[in-house]
């Protein structure tokens, strides 16, 4: 690759195999047809996404999370965090109709409430885990 070239992009760009990772991805970017930032100059693609970075016509933030969406095979949609928010009521806040046999006025209807656990206790919980035992299956 060309020298001068990578040496601009350290500063942008603090790891090298981090920088590699990313033009690498732009280039492919490029030669899927993508529209460049820069002149082309008669240089080729891994060159151009390099010229890229470090004119910072993209931001290489945006370039890493480029690279992570289209390498995911799974991607999570975020739930609504307000419960106002939220289009369907949930199961337990719906009123529970009465039977024949309970007086209604009587006895108050139980208050449900679930177990919270913050991301340290989740992660030490599967930390805790046993691995399964290997066999020759796999």
């Amino acid at each position: 690759m060309a020298r001068v070239t990578v040496e601009d992009c350290i500063d942008k760009v603090e790891n090298r195999f981090e920088l590699v990772l990313l033009a690498s991805h732009r280039a492919r970017q490029i030669s899927s047809g993508s529209q460049i930032t820069i002149p082309r100059d008669n240089d080729k693609n891994p060159v151009v996404a390099l010229r890229e970075i470090a004119d910072e016509t993209l931001s290489p933030g945006d370039l890493k999370e480029d690279l992570i969406h289209s390498l995911q095979k799974h991607v999570e949609v975020d739930e609504p965090e307000n419960e106002e928010e939220e289009a369907v009521p949930a199961i337990a806040e719906a009123p529970q109709p009465a039977t024949v046999f309970e007086d209604v006025e009587d006895k108050p209807e139980p208050e449900v409430t679930f177990d919270r656990l913050s991301e340290d206790e989740l992660l030490a919980g599967i930390e805790g885990l046993v691995p399964p035992e290997k066999t020759d299956d796999y």
